[in-house]
């Protein structure tokens, strides 16, 4: 729950600031990648699953970053979700639900921060605007000042 939690909170403060729209839109993108390959799987519990997955896109969209890992190792941080892989593993845990949160994390950064970038590339992955209708600030429209209401004729005489 920290993971989600701290994860979710510098994805939104950083890289989706002023965009919830999108970032909900990640989620649903995450969240539907997850149960499909859970099928395939036949795996039900994704939770821990959908943290990697913001864990790797927080993860690349911060690679200059220093991580420390218990004390003992150093890296960057495009390398965490492969260390959280490895220690799963030597705790015992089952690959495949990290390996799942990785490849559904690659998958939207690739097409979010890569392809799009690329020659003939385009954006494939558009927020749609009923989203960003239910989710993003609507910007207030200035009312010219002389429809504005309420106020004082300051300065101004009395005939």
């Amino acid at each position: 729950m920290i993971f989600t939690y701290r994860y979710c909170m510098m994805l939104e403060e950083g890289s989706f600031r002023g965009r919830r729209a999108d970032f909900v839109y990640m989620f649903l993108l995450g969240g539907i990648l997850m149960v499909l390959c859970g099928i395939f799987v036949q795996m039900v519990f994704l939770g821990q699953a959908f943290t990697i997955m913001l864990v790797y896109v927080w993860s690349r969209r911060n690679p200059h970053i220093q991580m420390n890992f218990f004390g003992v190792l150093s890296f960057t941080a495009p390398y965490l979700p492969w260390v959280l892989l490895l220690f799963s593993l030597l705790l015992g845990n089952n690959a495949i639900v990290d390996f799942m949160g990785i490849a559904c994390g690659h998958f939207y950064f690739f097409l979010e921060d890569v392809f799009p970038y690329q020659q003939h590339g385009t954006r494939l992955l558009v927020t749609p605007n009923w989203l960003k209708w239910l989710f993003d600030e609507r910007q207030a429209e200035p009312v010219p000042e002389d429809e504005r209401p309420g106020g004082f004729g300051w300065g101004v005489e009395n005939e």
